[in-house]
């Protein structure tokens, strides 16, 4: 059985086919992406109802949609009052009591563990929710709360990114949901000792730290069969609404785009998720190399995991020689000259939409190149594949 298409390269398609040109068919679309149409249709179909499902979406179901909202409302407002009058005859009993605390905080805890939200009994009681909690947890205070989930913020950030310094590490953190100054940061990061693997040292060149792979390619870009030798890296181009960033992998074999992912930020995800997502088209790659730069994301332990997961083998080039990885730095200039300079993109929308289409449709099904005979990626793996499979 087929494993299914990734979501990212799923998502795209319907993306491409809801804005198609006039006069462009399904069918059209279909073949550029290398799909049936009637898989086309049905990923069309599964986004169009989960629109449908969505509470500000329209269609013909809109009425009975509507419906099912006011009823969910009101069955909430029911329980809501339902667990109002719990709190008030418990409240009543609680202060009915001889021996009566001085605060209300036992009850609010009690009707918490009975279920009742500590939000509703709060509200129904008058007393605000920030004291109860501080006095729920009396031998932590809030400042050493706050200062320890700061630190395993920036702890976590590290240990995937160490060669980020405090500030990229207080933006990791802020995503994470724990923002603060650079300069708490900066103060928590000196305290344990958190520095950046390779920073810079006042008054010297700051030196790249060692690779995580020995370089196994050597400049040797060619492969026997499938899924012998991926090479990866990432570009990015400017939109009206800031960087566009995309990491791409290509098989050697054949020269095709196995695995990309998009994204506005360059994070460890990027490359992690154009991994999986070669991994889950190309099916079996345990012992292809992977041969990449020295960029930080690929030198993430996020990124070192999902390699040693699949089974794949790390490989990276040295410092500052393009040539190391050359055979992807031309794609990419393949990719510059045909797509990214030739206007300038208003929305990170539209230029991931051209940049989709332009590998898939043209890159992989139209442009011919020299080095496979003058056979498109496509038909090269279709022709050879059976070939390299008895060769190997």
């Amino acid at each position: 059985m087929p494993k299914p298409y990734p979501r990212e390269f799923r998502d795209d398609v319907v993306r491409v086919a809801r804005e198609r040109e006039p006069g462009v068919t399904l069918e059209q679309v279909a073949a550029d992406f290398g799909i049936h149409p009637t898989t086309l249709t049905k990923w069309m179909n599964q986004a169009r109802s989960v629109r449908v499902r969505t509470p500000s979406s329209g269609g013909g179901s809109g009425e009975e949609a509507g419906s099912r909202a006011e009823l969910r409302a009101a069955q909430r407002r029911i329980k809501l009052l339902e667990q109002e009058n719990v709190v008030l005859r418990r409240a009543a009993a609680y202060l009915s009591r001889a021996s009566l605390p001085k605060i209300m905080y036992p009850l609010v805890r009690e009707l918490a563990a009975d279920g009742i939200p500590v939000a509703v009994t709060c509200r129904v009681l008058g007393i605000a929710r920030q004291p109860y909690y501080r006095w729920l947890r009396a031998p932590v205070t809030k400042t050493e709360l706050v200062q320890a989930y700061r630190a395993n913020a920036l702890f976590d950030a590290h240990r995937d990114d160490p060669e980020f310094g405090y500030r990229l590490l207080a933006d990791e953190a802020a995503d994470a949901g724990e923002p603060m100054a650079a300069r708490t940061a900066w103060r928590i990061c000196s305290g344990h000792r958190w520095w950046s693997v390779f920073g810079k040292k006042r008054g010297k060149n700051g030196k790249p730290g060692p690779p995580v792979h020995d370089d196994r390619v050597n400049r040797d870009f060619t492969a026997q069969y499938p899924n012998m030798l991926w090479l990866s890296d990432i570009t990015e181009n400017w939109t009206g609404e800031g960087k566009l960033y995309l990491c791409a992998i290509k098989d050697v074999f054949s020269n095709r785009i196995v695995g990309y992912s998009i994204d506005s930020r360059m994070k460890s995800r990027l490359a992690v998720a154009a991994l999986r997502n070669a991994v889950a088209r190309r099916g079996q790659v345990a012992g292809c190399i992977v041969h990449t730069d020295r960029g930080s994301q690929f030198r993430s332990r996020k990124f070192l995991r999902e390699l040693h997961r699949h089974g794949l083998a790390g490989s990276m080039g040295r410092v500052a020689a393009a040539g190391d990885n050359a055979a992807m730095e031309s794609f990419f200039s393949l990719l510059q000259k045909n797509v990214l300079n030739r206007r300038v993109w208003k929305t990170r929308q539209e230029l991931r939409i051209v940049i989709v289409t332009w590998v898939e449709r043209t890159y992989h099904r139209r442009r011919r190149q020299a080095r496979l005979g003058r056979l498109t990626p496509v038909e090269y793996e279709m022709i050879m594949t059976p070939a390299a499979s008895q060769a190997a």
